[in-house]
């Protein structure tokens, strides 16, 4: 588990970059994105389902439906799928909560958080799912 992204986002996360490695526009249901990721199928479907309303993840109703990426992974960064799923509001408010925290009020851990805070933004807005397709299907072969 991760320290800024909610379950939810680490899967979609996780799918996304499934998908992103398969033959462009092939169509998986959510069962083999599940079996694939050793995730509950429906957790996948509710997280495809608002990616489909993003438009960064397509959908196929019917017998053969599922789920494919609708964009090139060259277009879509990883910072796309948080925004879809958690939002941008980690990279703007405080980890401890505080409201108010700012730099001239800061809270005891805003500096440090700050840093790593704007170092993860920056990663997660750099590389898109094309330059780090080698190093997914690394990582999904040893699931």
């Amino acid at each position: 588990m991760t320290v800024i992204f909610s379950k939810k986002c680490e899967l979609a996360l996780q799918a996304v970059l499934f998908l992103s490695v398969k033959k462009e526009k092939k169509i998986f249901n959510a069962i083999e994105i599940s079996e694939e990721l050793k995730v509950p199928k429906e957790f996948v479907s509710k997280m495809l389902q608002i990616l489909t309303d993003s438009g960064i993840v397509g959908s196929k109703k019917g017998k053969n439906g599922g789920f494919y990426l609708a964009k090139k992974p060259s277009t879509i960064k990883l910072i796309d799928i948080v925004e879809a799923i958690d939002g941008l509001d980690v990279f703007q408010s405080c980890v401890l909560g505080f409201p108010g925290c700012s730099v001239s009020e800061p809270c005891p851990v805003h500096e440090k958080w700050g840093k790593l805070r704007d170092d993860a933004l920056k990663m997660l807005s750099e590389e898109t799912l094309e330059q780090l397709k080698e190093k997914t299907l690394n990582k999904i072969l040893d699931l």
